[in-house]
């Protein structure tokens, strides 16, 4: 979310992983792949996100406890050391704690150790860059999408990182494959959820906030504020997908949906056979017409 921060890594084949990232980019180390992460030189805050809602950081497996919670003979034989090398060990948890700070090159042999099998490839590698992805520009916003197409090794994650200008809202949508958890990062915005027969409500978000939508359960999130609302849409698929409901109906035969809805002819024309993501508005929230919007 801001700062910088170096991460390490080693897989089950002894190969090994380091890089530095900066605010907006993103690591994924599956479970049980043990690893590291440093803050830069101003600190770092970033936002931990996990396939489990009943996960607690009280469940880390950490170093510290580790070597506390074993036979320091066993440790020594494991270590190939005397046992006195052990006198210093932490006897608790060391979870977030003080430490020196790591060399400038990220390749500096005292931070950057390669073993025999290598370094793991780029194409199987723990972080991503989002930070320099390119965002999709539309009229209201921008978005920009990672999944298992831009981030291999996240095989069961993918984010939409969405900016609403002031007035503007996230289309009418839902998801096929996935509930969806937001994180608010900037701004203000409502959200207002349909699930199938007859219920819905609506939410006010601000920054820090969070919200949960069940799958297949339809909602928009509008920005309510005088700034951008910038906020995170997590699913837990390897592919990012939603279904647009203007599009659905752009896409689907005029007689049906005009026989659904009794639209004139001149609304069916207007619905979009492209996804919108998100439609421009007006910072006057009470405005209603938005006929003189291009096609």
């Amino acid at each position: 979310m801001n700062g910088s921060v170096r991460i390490n890594a080693v897989n089950e084949d002894g190969e090994t992983f380091t890089d530095d990232l900066s605010a907006g980019d993103v690591w994924f180390f599956p479970a049980g792949i043990p690893h590291s992460i440093q803050a830069g030189p101003t600190g770092v805050e970033f936002l931990l996100v996990f396939d489990e809602g009943s996960f607690s950081e009280d469940n880390t497996f950490l170093l510290s406890e580790l070597f506390a919670r074993n036979p320091k003979s066993v440790l020594a034989k494991d270590l190939r050391v005397d046992i006195s090398a052990l006198d210093h060990i932490p006897q608790d948890q060391l979870y977030i704690f003080n430490g020196s700070a790591y060399p400038a090159n990220v390749s500096d042999p005292l931070n950057n150790i390669t073993g025999p099998a290598g370094v793991i490839p780029n194409s199987k590698g723990y972080s991503y860059h989002f930070s320099e992805q390119a965002p999709y520009e539309v009229p209201g916003g921008s978005v920009k999408i990672l999944d298992t197409q831009t981030f291999p090794a996240a095989f069961d994650f993918a984010v939409g990182l969405f900016t609403i200008k002031p007035g503007a809202m996230r289309e009418l949508h839902w998801h096929t494959t996935s509930d969806e958890w937001d994180f608010i990062l900037s701004g203000q915005g409502r959200l207002t959820l349909f699930q199938a027969p007859q219920a819905s409500r609506t939410f006010d978000f601000h920054a820090g906030d969070v919200g949960y939508v069940p799958v297949v359960t339809a909602h928009y999130l509008e920005n309510t504020g005088t700034e951008d609302l910038v906020y995170l849409e997590v699913l837990q698929a390897p592919i990012y997908n939603d279904v647009s409901v203007a599009q659905w109906l752009g896409l689907t035969p005029k007689q049906v949906v005009k026989e659904h809805l009794g639209f004139s002819d001149d609304t069916l024309n207007r619905l979009p056979k492209i996804k919108p993501f998100i439609l421009p508005g007006d910072t006057d929230l009470g405005q209603t017409n938005f006929t003189s919007e291009a096609e």
